[in-house]
């Protein structure tokens, strides 16, 4: 016989040792809690800006201005009293040249070692022609510029001091978080010395610069804060406070400092050769886009596309214009600003490895590099060609929202192409084009279709037959302006 179900519904009463236990467990939470808000929000700032305070400097510069003739700044150029003024300031100057004066000017800076090593920005102390170190103490020195890179917008000064310094050592940008606290010290608009907090709201952003990499943050940074330096809580340099993002000139709270991966490598070339001394790889690129990579065949937008190898040392370890840059010196290179900055980082002289992409294979060549500062500038940007009569070919014609004609060498003046350049010149495009959206313009040249060189409209038909065929959706143009080259992916649907 099978045994009855029986339901049988029971209270039961925690017993004291689970009681105790369970309060036990809310007070461990919540000192735990508490223990989370005092790491993530310090009670005061007051300790760590005590002990970083006095490594932190006030930088004034002199500068001689040369006297002004006219009247700019009284009256607005052009205006019809400008003539008035003019004679006015003629009466009073007894008809003599204006004397030169003294312009002054102020920024902050950092102390990195006790024998008197100071770091700033470049534009605090440019065109200086003295300049005055005032410590957290009120003593002042005199500095002297060991070295500077515009690049970057750091300086390097020295001052002789009677005793070893207070300084600061630099800590690892790379460490810092969105949402770690920091603290920007400085010169706030001349008013001396002056602490801010605030987070970092975000990294790795670039402004204008080819070195570019800073942190973003919203601790005050205002005109006089240039060259401070942000800490970290730690008291450890992680940036240095270079520019703000403002529509009035003052503090929004967007504010980037110069992250001191960058910063160190820079101070320590400035240090040795009072100097920069960056590797030079000698190849122009551009970002490898997903129309691009498609119409490469590549499976991802990825690495640094060559549309130029002038002479240097990619040019003799037989990188080619076309060539996709897939990894550096071992590292992958996701886009051409990564390639740059670890170029830039590498020495002068080292023998690097660079794996390429060529024809859908992969080859690996060894690049001796050379040293950036020492090459050509070829980065001047392209001029807009002349408007003139339109050139007049031997064959036109219209395909790819493009009308081209073989250029010849009456036309090279005109298109500001040099005399080993051959190709299409673009002689219009249609504006409802994709090639207008993608930047294409008259005056342009189409030296590469389909990474292969055309000189005729029969390369170019042959190029767009060949696209087609192979099942792709648009065809890789090398397009140049003035001389400077780029790669454009257009569809095939024109």
């Amino acid at each position: 016989m099978q045994p009855k179900a029986v339901s049988v519904s029971k209270s039961i009463a925690p017993s004291p040792q689970f009681k105790w236990l369970m309060m036990g467990m809310l007070a461990l939470a919540f000192v735990l809690m508490q223990t989370v808000m005092a790491y993530a929000k310090p009670e005061s700032l007051a300790p760590l800006a005590e002990k970083i305070s006095p490594s932190v400097v006030n930088i004034t510069t002199s500068t001689t201005v040369e006297g002004r003739t006219g009247p700019r700044g009284i009256v607005p150029e052009g205006s019809p009293f400008e003539d008035y003024f003019r004679e006015f300031q003629d009466r009073n100057n007894d008809g003599q040249t204006p004397s030169p004066r003294k312009s002054s000017a102020l920024g902050s800076g950092f102390v990195i070692s006790e024998d008197g090593y100071v770091v700033t920005n470049n534009h605090v102390i440019e065109g200086a022609d003295e300049i005055t170190i005032e410590f957290f103490s009120g003593e002042e020195l005199t500095a002297k510029v060991i070295g500077t890179d515009p690049n970057t917008d750091i300086a390097l000064l020295k001052v002789e001091a009677p005793n070893p310094l207070p300084f600061v050592t630099f800590g690892d940008s790379n460490a810092a978080r969105v949402g770690d606290w920091v603290i920007a010290m400085g010169n706030p608009l001349g008013q001396g010395f002056s602490v801010s907090a605030g987070i970092v709201s975000a990294r790795n952003r670039a402004l204008s610069g080819t070195y570019d990499d800073y942190i973003q943050t919203d601790a005050a940074i205002n005109r006089g804060n240039s060259g401070g330096p942000l800490f970290n809580m730690d008291g450890a340099v992680i940036g240095v406070n270079t520019a703000i993002l403002s529509p009035n000139g003052g503090s929004i709270g967007i504010g980037f400092s110069m992250a001191s991966n960058v910063v160190t490598r820079v101070v320590d070339q400035l240090k040795e050769f009072g100097e920069t001394r960056r590797g030079w790889l000698g190849v122009r690129i551009q970002d490898v886009t997903q129309d691009v990579a498609d119409a490469m065949g590549l499976s991802t937008a990825t690495g640094a596309l060559i549309t130029d190898v002038p002479d240097g040392p990619a040019k003799d370890a037989g990188l080619k214009t076309g060539d996709v840059i897939m990894s550096f010196a071992g590292v992958e290179v996701q886009d051409t600003r990564g390639l740059v900055r670890q170029v830039g980082n590498s020495a002068v002289g080292a023998a690097v490895r660079v794996t390429v992409l060529r024809e859908g294979k992969t080859q690996t060549l060894k690049v001796t590099l050379g040293r950036r500062e020492d090459a050509e500038d070829d980065s001047t940007p392209a001029a807009d060609p002349e408007e003139g009569a339109e050139p007049q070919g031997p064959e036109t014609v219209s395909m790819l929202g493009l009308t081209v004609t073989p250029l010849t060498d009456d036309m090279r003046e005109e298109y500001d192409a040099d005399e080993s350049t051959n190709g299409l010149a673009v002689i219009e495009v249609d504006e409802a084009s994709e090639a207008f959206e993608k930047g294409l313009r008259k005056g342009d040249v189409i030296t590469e279709a389909g990474q292969q060189s055309i000189t005729t409209i029969a390369d170019l038909e042959d190029r767009v037959t060949e696209a087609r065929d192979a099942g792709r959706k648009s065809l890789l143009l090398l397009v140049r302006r003035a001389g400077d080259p780029r790669f454009v992916a257009i569809g095939l649907d024109e």
